[in-house]
């Protein structure tokens, strides 16, 4: 990630365990809470990173703790980029069932990237050439929100 002038920046490497997603969501947060962004905002952008390792954990690497989550943030110039890496064999993001089609509505999985989608105003998947998924989110923050502290 290239940083901006006056951009906070956070980089988090984890190992493929659930109980980290709590770590990873803290620290963004508390990032997000320096930089003067509402509870609210907060709240939503923290249920789209949730989801977004969740899916690195389980579906990208595998659960196997060995292999990292790779985490990086940068907030700045009225917004919040986040990059979310794992060390899979990527996917194909069209091949995702929409979770509001009436066939599966009920069915278990397909809800995160729909969830990410919906939080986030921008939502990217690429494929790392050693392996791998990266996904990249951004949310535009209100001017008031990212007014430097004093």
């Amino acid at each position: 990630m290239s940083p901006t002038a006056g951009a906070r920046q956070l980089h988090l490497s984890i190992g493929s365990r659930f109980d980290n997603i709590e770590l990873v969501q803290h620290a963004i947060d508390d990032a997000l809470l320096a930089a003067g962004t509402s509870e609210d905002t907060r709240h939503w952008i923290g249920l789209a990173i949730r989801e977004a390792v969740a899916n690195a954990i389980k579906h990208g690497n595998l659960q196997d703790p060995r292999k990292a989550v790779d985490v990086d943030a940068e907030i700045g110039a009225g917004e919040i980029v986040i990059r979310v890496a794992d060390r899979g064999h990527g996917f194909d993001p069209g091949g995702v069932r929409d979770p509001l089609a009436p066939e599966n509505r009920f069915r278990a999985g397909g809800r995160g990237i729909f969830y990410m989608r919906k939080l986030m105003d921008d939502v990217d998947f690429s494929f790392r050439p050693a392996g791998g998924t990266l996904v990249t989110m951004r949310k535009r923050l209100s001017a008031a929100e990212n007014a430097p502290s004093s």
